[in-house]
């Protein structure tokens, strides 16, 4: 396979500190999740409020106008910039685009987390209820936590979001103090599962993508994994940056312990 040479060229766009988040792991059926809480896991962006700014999840500053961020609060926020289900590819073209006035009015700041306040989730999530009671911040919400009493209820919602084209459900410890990083208290539950890897090269395509991307090679894992679908023609076009980080869906290992059928999510 031939590699396409690398080219460079400059982005306007502004990057701020990366910021440390929590990340969720995968669901898996056999664990005993009654007590803890579950809420639809929203198919947008996710966004870091730090008290002055959005940020994304790689260290990228947001350009929203005044409007949308009206009203928020001086404290850290962590939560998904989203309208509705089905709508991914609408959502980050608007919150790429460097024209603060496009498109921003369709979305919300749907926030599950307050990062760096005391107390469970319950508590944390409560600073943001009480200065929300003062306060107007119009485009905030608060995603709903509703407590699981018994196992049966999670495969209900889950079946009830995934049927009405959600992505999936996430399901938390909610006596657990925050944190950073992947911990089995925070856990994804989708109809496939999902994961990260780093791009390594880019693979020149043939026939219909003769002179663009035709896949990628990540390193995962500590080996190198293959992704060719789940492109769009501009991301061919266009493709990521090498060492950009990269989310993918697969179906299963192999016994080798490769991602079966990997698929590029973004």
């Amino acid at each position: 396979m031939r590699i396409v040479p690398l080219f460079l060229f400059f982005s306007l766009y502004l990057y701020a500190e990366t910021p440390r988040l929590f990340l969720l792991k995968n669901y898996k059926d056999d664990l005993n999740v009654t007590d803890w809480v579950m809420s639809e896991k929203l198919d947008g962006v996710r966004a870091f409020w730090d008290g002055t700014k959005l940020i994304s999840r790689g260290g990228k500053l947001f350009t929203p106008p005044a409007s949308f961020t009206r009203g928020f609060p001086p404290f850290a926020l962590d939560g998904e910039l989203w309208s509705k289900r089905g709508d991914f590819e609408h959502i980050v073209s608007i919150v790429n685009t460097k024209d603060p006035n496009r498109g921003w009015g369709e979305l919300t700041y749907n926030v599950f987390e307050v990062p760096k306040q005391k107390g469970n989730l319950f508590e944390r999530l409560h600073v943001l209820e009480a200065y929300l009671g003062t306060h107007l911040a119009e485009r905030i919400r608060v995603v709903k936590q509703t407590k699981i009493e018994e196992r049966q209820e999670l495969k209900r919602y889950f079946d009830e979001v995934v049927q009405g084209g959600g992505e999936g459900v996430v399901v938390r410890d909610p006596y657990q103090g925050y944190y950073t990083g992947r911990k089995s208290s925070a856990l994804k539950y989708k109809p496939f599962s999902d994961d990260e890897c780093r791009l390594v090269s880019i693979i020149e395509g043939k026939g219909k993508f003769s002179g663009e991307m035709g896949a990628i090679a990540c390193e995962y894992k500590g080996r190198l994994i293959r992704i060719g679908s789940g492109f769009t023609d501009e991301q061919r076009a266009y493709p990521p940056k090498i060492g950009s980080l990269i989310s993918f869906k697969y179906y299963g290992l192999s016994r080798l312990g490769n991602p079966k059928y990997p698929v590029f999510l973004r």
